[in-house]
């Protein structure tokens, strides 16, 4: 019932327009800008190519839209015309609800990977070999913390208030919360909170383990601690109608 349920899931991601432009198009023409074009400062890289720290920060960013802001304006629209109501009435489950979308990011974001990893790698990039593995759990934690962060968004709100706020919300971290500006060119306070964020955490330690190849246990466990919160208010907050 989860594979089928993520088989179904998935596919009606990637059916979805607006989604592919959210989960792939954007980020895919971030990479591609801030790449060649000389957009941000140059000190930012210390002396590195532009595309390798580019790209550790637009994985973070795909993360981000697909499991967090297109799973949150799925679940929206689904409570809001009854979908949600009418899956509670068949033998699946109300976890495997839940589970079944989560496994469905996971793929999406693989996807992600995969296509803007390519096209990185057209670009230059050359990840750190000994920090591969390490990324990949980072993305697997990002995924599960942003999911559950999504269905909390999700399945609380309107389906208008969660459109409008989850987007306002992946303006203001793609800006303003580690993942284009780093916390150290922060001032301290500030880089304080922006590294307690799932989205500064998850940029930074996938440049730590893309670019230095080194595992940021700090960034795992922000992640997991952002999972778990999130996952348990979800639990009790999220409403199938």
């Amino acid at each position: 019932m989860l594979a089928t349920h993520a088989r179904v899931e998935t596919a009606l991601t990637l059916r979805h327009g607006e989604q592919i432009l959210l989960t792939l198009l954007i980020p895919l023409a971030l990479l591609l800008g801030l790449s060649l074009l000389d957009v941000l400062p140059a000190g930012e890289f210390a002396g590195m190519e532009r595309v390798d720290w580019i790209t550790p920060r637009i994985l973070a960013l795909a993360v981000l839209s697909s499991a967090f802001t297109g799973q949150a304006i799925a679940l929206g629209f689904d409570r809001r015309y009854g979908v949600l109501k009418r899956l509670s009435a068949t033998a699946l489950p109300r976890w495997l609800l839940v589970a079944g979308r989560l496994v469905a990011a996971l793929v999406v974001v693989a996807l992600q990977v995969l296509v803007l990893g390519g096209v990185a790698a057209l670009l230059g990039w050359s990840p750190s070999a000994a920090g591969i593995a390490f990324g990949v759990v980072l993305l697997a934690l990002g995924t599960l913390c942003f999911g559950a962060l999504g269905v909390l968004l999700g399945g609380a709100l309107k389906a208008e208030a969660v459109l409008a706020l989850a987007n306002i919300v992946w303006f203001v971290l793609l800006l303003a919360g580690g993942i284009l500006m780093v916390p150290s060119a922060l001032p301290d306070a500030y880089a304080t909170v922006v590294a307690l964020l799932p989205s500064g955490a998850l940029a930074e330690g996938l440049h730590a383990a893309l670019v230095d190849g080194a595992f940021s246990a700090g960034s795992c466990a922000v992640l997991a601690v952002w999972a778990a919160v999130a996952a348990a208010i979800a639990t009790r907050t999220t409403k199938l109608t």
